[in-house]
C-alpha cells in the first residue's frame, strides 16, 4: 500500500472520530489516541568494508561480464571462478549486466526488463553469491560495477498496479512503451520521470546496492533518454555517499552527461568510426576527429569509454574477428581503441579471439575458454603495456595519422608514447612528420631500442607501440 493511500485513510478515520466526539458533546475533554511517532530515518547496513582500490576513472580499464554466457553455469559463481584470468588480462573494474529479477509478462527473457531494482536474479544466485563474486573480486583488486535500467520497467513489475502514474500514458491512460529510430520495444513500459516519487524510489534502490552487496559503481542503460535533471539528481546522491568512491558510467553520448556529473560517455562513435576505417574504407583521420566531438563538455580527467564489441553489437553485428579483418584487424582495432584517448572496454570472449558472436537472450552460445592463447597473450601484452605507462593511460595525444595509419603521440610530464597502427590489410608505407623522423625510442612491447628513420613499414594491420 502506498504512503499517500495509508495517509489518507488515516485522515478520513480522523475526520469521522472528530465527527462523532462533536455529536456526543462530553462532559470533560477526551484525551486524544496516542500517535506513534515517524521511524527514524536509518543509514542502511554496510555489508563488507568499502572498496578502497577503485581506480580513478582516467585509469579504468573495463571488463563487461554477460552471465548467461560467461560460463556453462550461467551465473555468479562461474564468473567467481575466473576472477583470476580477468586480473591477468590486465583490468581493473568488472562491469556486470543486470543482475535483477526478469520479467515474464509480455517478455522476451531480456536482463534489461528488470521486474525488482532491489532483488537478485535466482537465474544466476542468491545475494550471498553476489557478495561472494565481489568480495572476491575486491580481493584481487577489482572494483565492480552493476548494470542499472532506469528507463523501463517489466510490465509485471510492482509499480505498474502501484503506481501507474510513475509510468508514461497515452492520451487514453494506457501505460506505453518505449521506442527509438522506429522500433517500440512492447516488452517493457515506459516510466515517467516527470513524477518525483518514482525518482526518489528508484534512486533509493540504486543506493540500496551499494551498501547491501558493496558495489563500486553503475553502468547506465540508455542514458540520454531520461532528463539531465534526473542523472543530476541521481549522481548527486550516489556521490553523497561518502564511505564509497563509485565509478559512475552513461550509456550515452550526450554531451550534458558529463556536466551531470558522469565520470565517463560511452563511445557509440567511435565504435561507428570502427566501421568507417575498416569495413568501408575512410581515412584514419577519422579517429582523430572523433577525438574532439565524443569529448564535448568533458572536463578534467572525464572519458570516453572505447570497445570494439560489447553484448549489443556482438550479436547484432559479429565479433571483432568477424569484422575488423580477423584476429590481426581486430587487434590492430583494439590497440587504436585502448591507447589513443578514453577508457577501454572488454566484452568477455574477445580475449579468446571467439568468432561466434553472443545473440540475444545470450543463452545460445558460452564463451569458449583458453583455446587461443595467442590471441589473450596479445591482450595481456598490451594492457600490461598500457597499465605501465601513464603517458599510454591519460597523456594528451597529439595526431600525425594518414589515411592508412593511425598515428600518434602522447604525453604526459616528461614521459612520451608512439603508436602507428595499420587499419589496412595489406602492407604500408608510412611517411613520419619531421617531428618523428630520425628519433629513437625503447619498443614498449617487444623491449629494445628502436630508431625510426623517414619512413616505418608496417604489416598488414600491423602495430608498434614505442615510449621514452
Amino acid at each position: 500500500m502506498s504512503f499517500f493511500n495509508t495517509a489518507l485513510k488515516y485522515s478520513l478515520a480522523c475526520l469521522t472520530a472528530a465527527s462523532l466526539l462533536v455529536g456526543c458533546k462530553p462532559e470533560s475533554p477526551v484525551a486524544p489516541a496516542p500517535v506513534d511517532p515517524p521511524p527514524a530515518t536509518e543509514k542502511p547496513t554496510q555489508y563488507g568494508t568499502p572498496f578502497a582500490a577503485v581506480p580513478d576513472r582516467q585509469d579504468a580499464v573495463l571488463y563487461q561480464v554477460n552471465m548467461r554466457a560467461f560460463s556453462q553455469a550461467g551465473n555468479f559463481a562461474g564468473v567467481t571462478a575466473r576472477l583470476d584470468s580477468i586480473k591477468a588480462l590486465g583490468v581493473n573494474v568488472v562491469y556486470l549486466m543486470p543482475i535483477y529479477p526478469i520479467g515474464q509478462l509480455r517478455g522476451v527473457n531480456s536482463p534489461y526488463a528488470v521486474r525488482d531494482y532491489t532483488a537478485v536474479n535466482p537465474e544466476f544466485g542468491s545475494l550471498d553469491d553476489l557478495r561472494t563474486l565481489v568480495d572476491a573480486a575486491h580481493a584481487r583488486g577489482l572494483a565492480v560495477m552493476l548494470d542499472w535500467v532506469a528507463n523501463h520497467t517489466s510490465w509485471d513489475h510492482a509499480w505498474i498496479t502501484a503506481h501507474p502514474d510513475w509510468y508514461l500514458q497515452n492520451a487514453a491512460g494506457t501505460i506505453v512503451s518505449p521506442s527509438n529510430n522506429g522500433v517500440t520495444y512492447n516488452d517493457v513500459a515506459q516510466l515517467n520521470f516527470a513524477s518525483q516519487p518514482m525518482r526518489l524510489e528508484m534512486i533509493a534502490a540504486m543506493k540500496s546496492w551499494v551498501y547491501k552487496a558493496n558495489v563500486d559503481g553503475y553502468r547506465f542503460d540508455y542514458a540520454d533518454f531520461q532528463s539531465v535533471d534526473f542523472w543530476k539528481q541521481a549522481t548527486d546522491t550516489l556521490r553523497n555517499i561518502k564511505s564509497h568512491k563509485l565509478l559512475l558510467l552513461a550509456e550515452g553520448t550526450r554531451a550534458d552527461n558529463f556536466t551531470v556529473g558522469f565520470d565517463m560517455n560511452f563511445g557509440f562513435s567511435f565504435y561507428g568510426g570502427l566501421w568507417d576505417v575498416y569495413r568501408r574504407g575512410q581515412p584514419a583521420t577519422r579517429f582523430d576527429q572523433l577525438n574532439a566531438s565524443e569529448y564535448q563538455k568533458a572536463t578534467g580527467t572525464q572519458q570516453v569509454v572505447r570497445y570494439t564489441t560489447n553484448h549489443d553489437v556482438n550479436g547484432s553485428d559479429g565479433t571483432p574477428v568477424a569484422l575488423f579483418g580477423g584476429d590481426a584487424g581486430a587487434m590492430s582495432a583494439f590497440v587504436i581503441a585502448s591507447c589513443y584517448k578514453g577508457v577501454p572496454m572488454i566484452y568477455n570472449g574477445q580475449e579468446s579471439g571467439m568468432s561466434t558472436a553472443i545473440p540475444f537472450p545470450f543463452t545460445s552460445v558460452n564463451v569458449t575458454w583458453d583455446t587461443r592463447p595467442d590471441v589473450t597473450k596479445a591482450y595481456k601484452q598490451l594492457l600490461r603495456t598500457r597499465a605501465a605507462s601513464a603517458a599510454l593511460r591519460h597523456g594528451t595525444p597529439t595526431a600525425y595519422s594518414s589515411a592508412d595509419v593511425c598515428a600518434f603521440t602522447k604525453t604526459e610530464g616528461n614521459e612520451q608514447a608512439l603508436v602507428l597502427v595499420n587499419v589496412r590489410n595489406t602492407t604500408v608505407q608510412y611517411t613520419l612528420p619531421a617531428a618523428l623522423a630520425n628519433t629513437t625510442w625503447t619498443d614498449a612491447l617487444q623491449g629494445g631500442s628502436r630508431t625510426l628513420e623517414s619512413t616505418v613499414s608496417l604489416l598488414p594491420y600491423g602495430y608498434i607501440v614505442l615510449k621514452k
